[in-house]
């Protein structure tokens, strides 16, 4: 009986630590794929380009239309779009990630920069994904 309250205990322990790893290693995942696929345009302050590129630093954009934002970086935007009061018009190219890594994307996007909205989960993003518009 001893011996088993051992085992489960040593089990759980191994669980906890492998999972603590596998969170931890995905933990910047945001960060890095902000830093990779939107920082040359976005810059690292998320400040944009003024009156070229739209800002994502307090963007009120990004509570104003959460729903859009899965499919925007997956397959872009074209045409107008007015953040924080600023109209821009200028192409933003799509990238072609993963669910999960939108999801990601999206939520350190979401708590940096002076924003502080909600968090996605996967199946939401998921979800989003599946309701985008027809590409162009």
């Amino acid at each position: 009986m001893r011996q088993n309250k051992l085992v489960m205990v040593a089990m759980a322990g191994f669980a906890l630590t492998t999972l603590t790893q596998c969170f931890t290693k995905k933990k910047d995942e945001g960060k890095r794929l902000y830093e990779q696929h939107c920082q040359s345009c976005h810059m690292d302050d998320g400040s944009g380009l003024k009156g070229l590129i739209p800002p994502l630093a307090n963007a009120d954009y990004l509570q104003t239309h959460r729903d859009a934002l899965p499919c925007i970086i997956r397959h872009g935007m074209d045409g107008s779009i007015i953040v924080n009061g600023v109209e821009y018009n200028k192409e933003m190219p799509g990238v072609d990630l993963r669910a999960d890594h939108i999801t990601n994307l999206l939520n350190y996007i979401q708590t940096n920069f002076g924003n502080d909205n909600p968090r996605y989960t996967l199946t939401e993003v998921q979800e989003l994904l599946e309701s985008c518009p027809p590409e162009r």
